[in-house]
């Protein structure tokens, strides 16, 4: 092994070991710094500016705006943390600009009434389900997708829980976040605490035999990619044109909230953001919000001009 190469694999013990990343985290660092190491074959030297700007501008040829911040922030931590145990006199990333123009998407929301409808799909499904196995799979559906819109947990966040994380006698629920950070968030909504209730009673050999709160019917984890296909299955059934994703209904969880009034500062804790600029992108999402205001708070609405 090359000296790189040891470096990365001590990096990766670090970010185990020490810092207590998630193994999500890690995979994605893993792949970004292969792919670094990959780029580095047979060039001279992997630790010099010019090497790691080459890779940058290899990056932007590659890849969205997004996922190339992501792949620069996996290798700057690496730098970091080679010159934080003195291996590197000085980080490559000192001397460089990697500033760039990302373009500003606004989150994707699903309009209240498609909700409304997708969620009776959900319970006209259960109803009508032909044997144990279907109705077992609904009583699971149902669970995810109104936890989902209820908490508007990331779907991450969903896939991981474990038993002891949801209390449905306090009707409170312990997710762990990006970077393992703890909140606590209430259900408030009966029918949502009947679902999980249900949910518990139905699948409860399971998840002792799986140790995750939901399962499939390997008793293992539910996968990220099982609820996708969840929820473009039972859109169809709706009737739903529209593209929907897990990450949808924690747009419109804020969007929705916003919508009513509630403090952005308290949305922002709930959706577990470190920084308010990033939950401050769903008040240009708002358009119901933004027609309330300008047809009965603009000031020209108090005004009587030309014989009005």
């Amino acid at each position: 092994m090359n000296i790189l190469t040891n470096y990365i694999t001590e990096y990766m013990d670090y970010c185990e070991y020490r810092k207590r990343l998630d193994s999500k985290t890690r995979k994605a660092y893993k792949i970004d710094l292969g792919q670094y190491e990959c780029f580095c074959s047979g060039l001279p030297d992997a630790f010099s500016k010019n090497t790691v700007d080459g890779f940058i501008t290899d990056l932007h040829k590659r890849y969205k705006p997004k996922t190339v911040k992501r792949k620069i922030a996996s290798l700057k931590a690496f730098f970091h943390y080679l010159n934080y145990r003195e291996y590197l006199e000085e980080t490559p990333f000192a001397k460089l600009d990697i500033r760039f123009r990302e373009p500003k998407l606004l989150p994707k929301t699903i309009p209240f009434h498609l909700i409304q409808t997708f969620l009776s799909t959900l319970y006209t499904q259960k109803e009508q389900a032909k044997s144990e196995y279907e109705t077992r799979c609904c009583v699971r559906d149902i669970a995810v997708i109104e936890l989902l819109f209820a908490t508007g947990m990331r779907i991450s966040e969903l896939c991981s829980l474990k038993p002891a994380n949801i209390d449905l006698e306090s009707k409170t629920i312990l997710i762990y976040g990006k970077g393992s950070k703890e909140r606590i968030l209430q259900i408030g909504n009966g029918e949502v605490i009947a679902a999980l209730s249900l949910y518990q009673d139905t699948f409860r050999e399971d998840i002792s035999i799986c140790g995750y709160y939901f399962v499939n019917r390997r008793h293992n984890r539910l996968s990220d990619q099982s609820v996708r296909f969840m929820i473009n299955r039972y859109a169809e059934l709706a009737g739903i044109d529209q593209h929907l994703t897990p990450h949808m209904f924690r747009h419109s969880f804020a969007t929705l909230l916003l919508e009513q009034d509630v403090d952005i500062r308290y949305i922002q804790r709930m959706l577990g953001h470190s920084s308010i600029s990033t939950t401050e992108i769903y008040t240009h999402v708002s358009n119901v919000k933004q027609k309330d205001i300008l047809y009965n708070k603009h000031p020209r609405n108090l005004m009587e001009v030309n014989g009005g």
